[in-house]
C-alpha cells in the first residue's frame, strides 16, 4: 500500500470522484422520484453499503489488506459517496417540520435497506 503523501493522494482522488458521483446520483434520483422523502440519499446509502461490503469481501478473499484499493475506493470514493451525515440532517429536518411519519420511514428505509445491501454483498462474495 502506498505510504505518506501517496496514500493521501489515493484517498483524495477517490474522495473527489465519490463526491461528484454522490451529487449526480442524488440529484438524478430526486428528480425521478421527487422530494417527498430524500430518496437520493437513500440510493447512495444503499449502493454505498453494497459496494463497500463487496470491496471488503474482495479484499479479504484475495488477501489484499494492504492494497491501495482500500484507500482509493473504500475510504476515498465510498467515504465521500455515502451520506450518513446528510441522512441525519434530512431526518432531523423532517422531524422539525412535524413530518414524523416521513422521518420514521426515512430511518427504517435507510438502515434496513443498507443492512440488506451489505448482507447481500457478503453473501455474494462467499461465492
Amino acid at each position: 500500500m502506498p505510504q505518506g503523501i501517496a496514500l493521501y493522494c489515493f484517498i483524495a482522488a477517490g474522495g473527489a470522484t465519490g463526491a461528484c458521483l454522490r451529487y449526480f446520483v442524488t440529484t438524478t434520483v430526486d428528480s425521478l422520484f421527487g422530494k417527498h422523502l430524500p430518496f437520493g440519499t437513500l440510493a447512495v446509502n444503499v449502493v454505498g453499503s453494497f459496494a463497500l461490503a463487496i470491496l471488503y469481501g474482495f479484499i479479504e478473499r484475495h488477501d489484499l489488506a494492504d492494497s491501495p484499493y482500500r484507500a482509493l475506493i473504500g475510504v476515498g470514493l465510498l467515504g465521500a459517496f455515502t451520506t450518513f451525515s446528510t441522512f441525519s440532517v434530512e431526518t432531523l429536518t423532517l422531524l422539525e417540520n412535524g413530518l414524523w411519519q416521513r422521518a420514521i420511514a426515512n430511518v427504517f428505509l435507510n438502515v434496513g435497506a443498507c443492512l440488506l445491501a451489505g448482507l447481500l454483498a457478503i453473501e455474494l462474495m462467499k461465492g
